[in-house]
């Protein structure tokens, strides 16, 4: 594949600037063009990349430097875009706001430098009018290897008011390629964690997205911006796709990889035997997943069956491995806790010695109780909400041998949460934490591996391969 894919970087000067609505509304004016559109998010975020899809009737896909590491964000963008006419990536935060401590790192700024793709900053100008030229001088010239090629306007409260800023912007040399104005109907609902995730809002999102496509071609400029996007001339460095069926192992991480499954070859299909079936929770409750990781265990010879716990009150047939990843179990705690078949079934097969992964949203499922209601009982830990919010990037080691990895080898993942397990680590942690504070947390005890970490396996791909091996020796 040409590494020349045309794209765009949605950026702001803040959160709360509408870099979701424009992103997510260009990608669907895009699509509605007949463009076949590759949706990504920089940074570990799970939601936005669900309405991204959406929109794009394509999987909404991250580029995280920190979790992955630099030089996997132009092979995974390139992957994510395979047979795409354009791609759009919605920034996090603003525009140069990274990993704490770590400079640029992991900031859109930082990956917008890694794809030599053009930057569109949305700015909300709803209290201001010729400062709006200083503010995008700024961010323009802050560093001169980001190329700020156009603004959009969010929330222009009048044409006078629109002329104004205009005007500004033509003394900063930066070409205004959308004025927006307020609109409601763009809003989507937020709780605890940020926005309400498109598979629990079914038609609502659909609306929302349609309203956000419509806003965006009656405000900007759609042939300006796609010549931008056409503009930015191939991903540097030579980089070419990332594949599950042979990824790019990360070079900071520990060498101590287990060997590729000795049942399965290059490819990922079974030899000699069935694939081993791995079952995937989904649904409402446990939405957050990157889809490399289904790739990579499909790529390891596993079949990945996706499953709803709660609705369904059986495990997939013939399941050897689960993974349930992250989501609000929090929300639907009396829905999980009432299927207690699923629940009984779930440990039965932890309690078999079969792999099983979990995490955050998963940690909390298997353990004894959320918020006073049964769980599956897997961890002897109880689960409770709290008004404290855990959020931050973690460097993180594994303490000991699990389904996961082997002792020592060395991954970077992303807390997001605002729940408390207690106790916080079993007699076998999962990860020794690292920094200034350092702590186990996490528990692995028989096939169970489960913690508050999200992790990205594309960034060590021997998880999904050694996975995938103990579902079939199990």
């Amino acid at each position: 594949m040409s590494g020349s894919v045309p794209r765009l970087v949605i950026a702001a000067p803040s959160s709360g600037s509408g870099k979701t609505t424009v992103a997510t509304g260009l990608m669907a004016a895009f699509a509605a063009r007949g463009l076949a559109v590759s949706p990504h998010k920089v940074g570990p975020d799970y939601i936005d990349p669900g309405y991204h899809a959406l929109a794009t009737g394509r999987v909404g896909r991250n580029l995280d430097a920190y979790l992955c590491g630099p030089e996997l964000v132009g092979p995974l963008f390139l992957h994510g875009a395979r047979g795409c006419d354009i791609a759009v990536v919605e920034g996090v935060m603003g525009l140069y706001d990274g990993a704490a401590g770590e400079g640029e790192l992991a900031s859109t700024a930082h990956v917008a430098k890694l794809l030599r793709a053009p930057v569109v900053l949305v700015v909300d100008a709803s209290s201001q009018s010729r400062s709006v030229a200083a503010l995008v001088h700024g961010f323009a010239s802050w560093d001169p290897e980001v190329r700020v090629g156009g603004v959009i306007l969010n929330k222009v409260a009048s044409d006078r008011h629109e002329e104004l800023l205009r005007e500004a912007l033509e003394q900063a040399g930066v070409p205004v390629l959308g004025a927006l104005r307020r609109a409601s109907q763009v809003s989507t609902p937020s709780r605890h964690l940020g926005l309400v995730p498109v598979a629990e809002r079914q038609g609502a999102a659909v609306e929302a997205v349609a309203a956000m496509a419509a806003q965006v071609q009656d405000g900007c400029d759609l042939g300006a911006l796609e010549a931008l996007a056409r503009a930015a001339g191939a991903v540097p460095g030579g980089s070419a796709p990332w594949t599950p069926a042979s990824p790019t192992h990360h070079p900071t991480h520990s060498d101590e990889r287990p060997a590729p499954p000795a049942g399965a070859t290059r490819s990922g299909e079974a030899v000699g035997g069935r694939a081993p079936v791995v079952a995937v929770a989904g649904g409402s409750a446990f939405t957050f997943s990157y889809a490399e990781h289904t790739e990579l265990l499909t790529a390891a010879g596993a079949d990945v069956v996706t499953f709803d716990p709660l609705r369904d009150e059986e495990l997939p047939e013939g399941t050897a491995g689960l993974v349930i990843g992250g989501g609000f179990p929090e929300v639907y705690a009396s829905e999980l806790s009432a299927n207690e078949p699923l629940r009984k079934a779930v440990a039965e097969l932890a309690g078999s010695g079969a792999p099983v992964a979990a995490e955050c949203a998963g940690l909390l499922y298997l353990c004894r109780e959320l918020d006073g209601l049964p769980m599956c009982g897997v961890l002897d830990a109880g689960a409770r909400m709290t008004e404290r919010l855990t959020l931050g990037y973690r460097d993180a080691v594994a303490v000991g041998d699990s389904v996961l990895a082997v002792a020592g080898t060395r991954m970077r993942g992303h807390e997001f949460h605002r729940t408390v397990v207690e106790p916080g680590s079993g007699t076998e942690p999962a990860w020794g934490v690292r920094g200034p504070r350092p702590r186990v947390e996490g528990f692995v005890q028989r096939g169970v591996h489960a913690s508050y970490l999200h992790t990205h396996w594309a960034s060590e791909p021997g998880v999904a391969r050694r996975f995938v091996e103990r579902c079939r020796t199990s």
